[in-house]
């Protein structure tokens, strides 16, 4: 599998949630419709309003351009989920992962740091700067990864991120990291969106036309 084995062509774009046997991976499920209903009101893409979940073990994922995985809890690969998940990145694909707790410390941080170390070197997750172009791809964010009122809930560790990480494959984002807790940011119904001053699932925007574009 290559990049452009992955790519749109005349395809409608879909969201693809990842399955994975350890921990709790269907969380947040209102923010795949809404994030969805973005691209539809800001893009020209097409879109599948439907959200695709897969197990990560499964063949399936070297079909989708762009992957979701989050939760709480543990974060443990099998065999197949490990294989699967380093050779769709190192070909190639897209894996945003956010982290529910908002938390460096959190039992899912650590565990699915643990995992990106294990697959592909120590050193190779990395915070990303401010000035990367995936926070002007689409919207621009001079100020790099927009806060979350899920940082200063009082849960997690309290503290604001002001960084991404990821990994990079041929100066190329393969996995985007993020501890800000995006999930539960836009977890909810896409017709209140019309309450918000400024429309927090943009940088949601930023993220899917990066991973189509770069």
């Amino acid at each position: 599998m290559k990049r452009s084995e992955i790519a749109l062509g005349n395809q409608a774009f879909f969201f693809t949630r990842l399955q994975y046997e350890s921990g709790d991976w269907d969380v947040d499920q209102r923010m795949p419709s809404n994030l969805l209903h973005s691209l539809v009101e800001y893009t020209t893409l097409k879109v599948d309003t439907q959200e695709n979940i897969i197990p990560l073990s499964s063949s399936k994922i070297f079909e989708c351009p762009f992957c979701y995985l989050s939760g709480h809890k543990l974060v443990q690969f099998n065999r197949e989920e490990r294989s699967n998940f380093q050779r769709y990145v190192e070909n190639g694909g897209f894996v945003f992962v956010d982290d529910c707790n908002h938390d460096i410390d959190g039992l899912f941080a650590k565990s699915f740091e643990s995992q990106i170390a294990r697959l592909f070197g120590r050193e190779k997750l990395k915070k990303i700067g401010n000035d990367h172009p995936i926070y002007t791809t689409f919207f621009e964010f001079e100020n790099g990864p927009p806060t979350t009122s899920q940082e200063l809930n009082g849960w997690g560790d309290d503290l604001v991120h002001d960084y991404l990480k990821a990994v990079e494959i041929n100066d190329r984002i393969g996995v985007l990291y993020s501890n800000k807790d995006y999930g539960c940011e836009w977890d909810y119904d896409f017709r209140n969106k019309r309450w918000y001053k400024i429309d927090n699932t943009r940088f949601g925007v930023n993220i899917v036309m990066y991973a189509l574009t770069s």
